[in-house]
């Protein structure tokens, strides 16, 4: 299953219609011409990857039919499949995730299906509330304690103090970053934008020791190594310091950046432009204050009964100081003068 699309939304581009006759084609020269026509659009090589992994996933379930033969049972039993036992070669049982990922999947499949021609009505899903994985401070604090040597200290620190995605972080350059203003350039953002991120001085001293160690140049990336080593190296890190491993993954790095910035009080606008996302919808994914952080609010701010209480002295529940009986047993709670019960 593809992580493209987990927890993001897809841009709608303005796609026209197909050539006349496309669906004359074989199925891999109609997708041929729908990648040119996303490229012509100005999608991004992630939103293209995103398209076919969609297009594919379908038309690996219906055996390579021929898109001209596809009905609306073909994209109901895809669904079914898909909700049931999830995706070819994912790595995860998580449900949640397989729904996420049919959700956004089948928006790219209607889309595709629009551009066609083909009249068939891809079944909306029901999109569930958004779930972000994201490491507590606690957690990240022990695999920096765990990064023994200094590239992993630097490659933490910069994806949690940064937000940049994995292939961001990859393709950075030294020539990208200004020690001097603490400013990062981010040429390869997600739809080829270009913006600037920052992180704390001790992060751009981390930065500065290892461009001169190294002998970097302007034009030298920062960090020679592939996405997959990148995955690996956090995982081993993770066993070190005793996080879960695989919850420990370059994207939820960028997720704890964000939780921790809501947290701190960062306003949503300030965090979208670090982000680098281009609706501010996507960055409200990350207002999920979770119910240990209402309760640990809760207890902060109010700290118990909004009113003062003392304890029934039948049953021992707290009870408002000016009761004149227990809500709970019934007892009489006050001393009775002249008449009158007084708490």
């Amino acid at each position: 299953m593809s992580n493209l699309l987990e927890g993001a939304l897809v841009p709608k581009l303005d796609l026209g219609e197909a050539p006349d006759g496309v669906l004359e084609l074989s199925n891999e020269d109609i997708l041929k011409e729908f990648e040119s026509t996303l490229r012509a659009a100005g999608a991004s090589r992630e939103t293209i990857k995103s398209y076919m992994a969609a297009i594919r996933d379908f038309m690996s379930f219906t055996r390579n039919k021929p898109l001209r033969e596809v009905t609306v049972r073909d994209v109901i039993a895809w669904r079914n499949e898909r909700l049931a036992n999830g995706f070819t070669g994912a790595k995860t049982s998580d449900k949640y995730k397989w729904q996420v990922t049919l959700h956004y999947y089948s928006v790219l499949l209607r889309r595709f299906f629009k551009w066609l021609g083909l009249r068939i009505r891809v079944l909306g899903t029901k999109k569930l509330p958004a779930r972000v994985d994201a490491l507590s401070e606690e957690e990240v604090g022990a695999l920096l304690a765990a990064a023994s040597k200094p590239v992993d200290k630097l490659i933490v620190s910069l994806l949690v103090t940064t937000g940049l995605r994995s292939r961001e972080l990859l393709n950075l350059k030294v020539e990208d970053v200004d020690l001097g203003k603490q400013i990062i350039r981010v040429r390869s953002a997600k739809y080829g934008k270009e913006r600037l991120v920052t992180a704390p001085l001790e992060v751009f001293e981390y930065l500065g020791a290892w461009i001169k160690l190294n002998g970097l140049q302007p034009g030298d990336r920062l960090f020679k190594i592939s996405y997959s080593a990148l995955y690996k190296k956090l995982k081993r890190l993770a066993k070190r310091a005793g996080v879960d491993p695989s919850k420990t993954r370059p994207h939820v790095l960028r997720h704890t950046f964000a939780t921790i910035a809501i947290r701190r009080g960062m306003s949503l606008a300030s965090l979208q432009r670090l982000l680098g996302h281009s609706d501010i919808r996507t960055t409200q994914v990350y207002l999920h204050i979770t119910i240990d952080d209402i309760k640990r609010e809760y207890e902060e701010k109010i700290g118990g009964s909004i009113t003062r209480s003392k304890p029934c002295p039948a049953c021992n529940r707290p009870i408002q100081l000016d009761a004149l009986f227990c809500p709970y047993c019934g007892k009489a709670v006050g001393e009775r003068i002249e008449g009158v019960t007084v708490g």
